[in-house]
């Protein structure tokens, strides 16, 4: 009976030093020591671990990071371009933790993800729109969004996937100083008015010319028509004449045929009288 006793009371005492937690796969969860004096544990890692996990509550600890997408929307900064313009930066970024490097991560940091994006990694993004701000004037910015936001993105690539976060997806919204805004909507609508005046002068152009071939063709149609008439009034006249010489000769013609005399080879000769 008194063994029985210990055996249950060790038993208790056993359960009391142990606890247990569940790590899902979407996950990998971190089992440290909460102090050690071995210094060649990174952090007092023991393993990174999945499932369940028992540990001593006393002594250990287990830490869990998401290893799905993570999206942020970061608050809106300003940075500066090259002229010493400001722009205002609204970025917002889709990233994963490396799960081979979680290690890594929580040695260095021991801070949530949700920690750890609104400090190094917001100061990661600041400072790659910064460094890139820096190179660009800011109409050339304004003209080039994508290549400047290509260099964004790949200054920051290599700035977090050496800490071991890799990024999925980068988008910003760039809003230019409200000066510059001024100017370019300025000079948009220059542009507009510019192809609206250029396309009334093709559309009167087009105009013209359908009333010059307009009236080209009733021009030509008209010669057409007067050289017609003017054909038949010569015809006609010819004609008239024609009728008009005859009936004159019908007049003078006092009823009396042509004589005829034979030559001497013997072909006729009209008489004259």
């Amino acid at each position: 009976m008194r063994n029985l006793k210990i055996i249950l009371a060790t038993a208790a005492a056993a359960l009391t030093l142990t606890n247990c937690t569940t790590i899902d796969s979407g996950s990998v969860g971190i089992r440290f020591f909460k102090w050690s004096s071995n210094e060649d544990a990174q952090g007092g890692v023991i393993e990174t671990c999945k499932g369940w996990v028992w540990y001593n509550p006393i002594t250990q600890d287990v830490f869990e990071y998401p290893i799905y997408v993570q999206r942020k929307d970061f608050k809106a900064f300003s940075v500066n371009a090259k002229d010493a313009s400001t722009f205002t930066m609204d970025p917002t970024l889709a990233y994963r933790l490396d799960q081979s490097k979680a290690t890594e991560v929580f040695v260095k940091y021991r801070r949530s993800l949700a920690e750890i994006e609104d400090g190094y990694i917001r100061t990661c993004i600041y400072e790659a729109y910064r460094t890139c701000a820096n190179q660009y004037t800011s109409d050339y910015l304004m003209a080039n969004r994508g290549e400047f936001e290509g260099e964004v993105r790949k200054r920051l690539e290599q700035s977090l996937s050496s800490e071991g976060f890799i990024v999925e997806e980068f988008t910003s919204q760039i809003t230019p100083p409200a000066t510059l805004s001024a100017v370019i909507n300025a000079k948009n609508e220059a542009v507009q008015n510019a192809l609206k005046a250029e396309n009334e002068v093709k559309e009167a152009e087009a105009k013209a010319k359908i009333e010059i071939a307009k009236a080209e063709g009733e021009a030509k149609a008209l010669k057409i028509k007067g050289d017609g008439e003017a054909y038949y009034n010569r015809v006609v006249a010819m004609s008239l004449n024609q009728l008009l010489v005859d009936q004159y000769a019908i007049e003078k013609w006092d009823g009396k045929l042509p004589e005829y005399y034979g030559g001497s080879n013997g072909l006729p000769f009209v008489k004259m009288k």
